[in-house]
């Protein structure tokens, strides 16, 4: 089989995991966050095939912060009048400071927001299976606590990851049997990023250990993944045990790793999604007395009322009770 023909029955795969994942169907409208870059000309092309024409739009943002960007804007502009695909392109203006990274991160999910509230549908991001290693190592060293490692979900509320399943090494073929050009950003190999040095240092160094080693880590993922299904539903049962808002007292006497998975549960029921990992000051919430509160980051407050812990937005400094009751 020569190169060409591997490239074709790597797309037709790559499909075929596409479909079957159910984050794509036909005439189901979805916004593709399009850089220009190999994953994101991939997941077009896939949604066009998948959804259909009509039913997909493209959003580039051109945050103009190095020369290749008006290229890169060019490359979309013509890929998308290509597939018959709607394109928006936004160019915001540049922070003095601060992170650029995230800055630009909020820019584009905050549009793209708004164009699907408006036009319905997802919104899908290029994210494959080597982000999804390269996320994990990183959180791993950056962000202690389970969450780290079940990576990214492949869908999590409008937003969706098609491409969680594929390799770039996948999505490469796919555009090369397709004869899709893509842009290369040359800051990907800068090791100024953080993620740049999972990927060309720490991933390198894993590799040398093992051959398989992204595989592993993506299999482990994937057990972890199944356990915390089984785990979720064991802290909402001991949650409805405690009550509704759940008595400190109930709370105080499950199991420590209860404890700690049910403080941080009752704050992401908070927020009506994931709330900032605050499981490590179980012990502090726990030990509140009535009346007291305890601001525990990320604009939350717990607090104890009628022997009840509950969680709402900080409202100032908290005044927890100076004789806090033992854990």
């Amino acid at each position: 089989m020569d190169r060409r023909e591997r490239s074709h029955g790597v797309m037709a795969d790559l499909l075929e995991h596409v479909r079957t994942g159910g984050s794509l169907a036909p005439g189901r409208a979805v916004l593709v966050l399009l850089s220009g870059g190999r994953d994101s000309v991939c997941l077009l092309d896939v949604a066009v095939r998948i959804a259909g024409a009509g039913a997909v739009a493209a959003l580039h943002c051109n945050y103009a912060l190095r020369d290749g960007a008006a290229g890169d804007e060019a490359h979309c502009a013509a890929l998308c009048e290509r597939l018959g695909v709607e394109l928006h392109v936004r160019r915001p203006s540049p922070p003095g400071g601060g992170n650029l990274q995230a800055w630009a991160r909020d820019q584009r999910y905050a549009e793209a927001t708004r164009i699907v509230l408006a036009r319905g549908g997802d919104v899908a991001t290029g994210h494959t299976a080597s982000d999804q290693v390269e996320t994990v190592l990183y959180r791993l060293a950056a962000s202690p606590g389970r969450r780290a490692l079940l990576g990214m979900a492949a869908r999590d509320g409008r937003l969706v990851r098609p491409l969680l399943g594929a390799t770039r090494t996948e999505t490469s073929a796919h555009c090369t049997a397709r004869g899709l050009a893509w842009r290369e950003d040359p800051t990907n190999a800068t090791p100024a990023f953080a993620r740049n040095r999972v990927r060309h240092d720490l991933l390198e160094a894993l590799r040398s250990l093992h051959p398989a080693a992204e595989a592993n880590v993506l299999r482990t993922l994937a057990l972890l993944r199944d356990e915390a299904a089984v785990l979720d539903v064991v802290i909402d049962a001991a949650l409805a045990e405690a009550g509704d808002p759940p008595a400190l007292a109930a709370l105080r006497g499950l199991p420590t790793a209860l404890r700690r998975l049910g403080v941080q549960r009752l704050a992401d029921r908070t927020v009506g999604g994931q709330a900032p990992a605050i499981g490590h000051r179980a012990a502090e919430v726990l030990a509140l007395r009535e009346g007291a509160a305890l601001d525990v980051g990320g604009g939350l407050r717990a607090e104890v009322r009628d022997g009840a812990l509950r969680f709402g937005a900080s409202r100032g400094p908290a005044a927890p009770h100076p004789d806090p009751a033992p854990s």
